[in-house]
């Protein structure tokens, strides 16, 4: 899991750096849809360890991925409707989740799994 985490970070970083570069609506539609899909992908298979392993935490883990994806949904929406809306609250909203997902319920989850 720990490289597949390192993987949406560097789809994340390939994202912010493209939206720096003014593009277009339909370059951040599928920028922001490549970050969409391949979160959902982690997730999935997440949740499904957790499923498979009786994980005493699943729902709340699960909660907290779906409030992410409702936050990229959102932001998604955002940039197809004013694509040059202000990139930096995606950042951010990005990096503060990563940052509270991986330090509480993701490291509770790879204690429980052993990494």
């Amino acid at each position: 899991m720990d490289d597949e985490h390192q993987e949406m970070i560097e789809l994340i970083n390939e994202t912010y750096a493209k939206m720096a570069q003014n593009p277009d609506a339909d370059q951040i539609d599928e920028c922001l849809g490549d970050v969409f899909n391949t979160i959902s992908m982690h997730f999935a298979l997440e949740e499904r360890l957790m499923r498979d392993s009786h994980y005493a935490e699943y729902q709340a883990h699960k909660d907290d991925h779906e409030e992410l994806l409702d936050q990229i949904r959102d932001l998604m929406d955002q940039f197809y409707d004013d694509p040059n809306s202000d990139s930096t609250q995606l950042e951010r909203s990005l990096s503060d989740w990563f940052a509270r997902h991986f330090s509480t319920f993701d490291a509770r989850l790879h204690g429980k799994l052993g990494g």
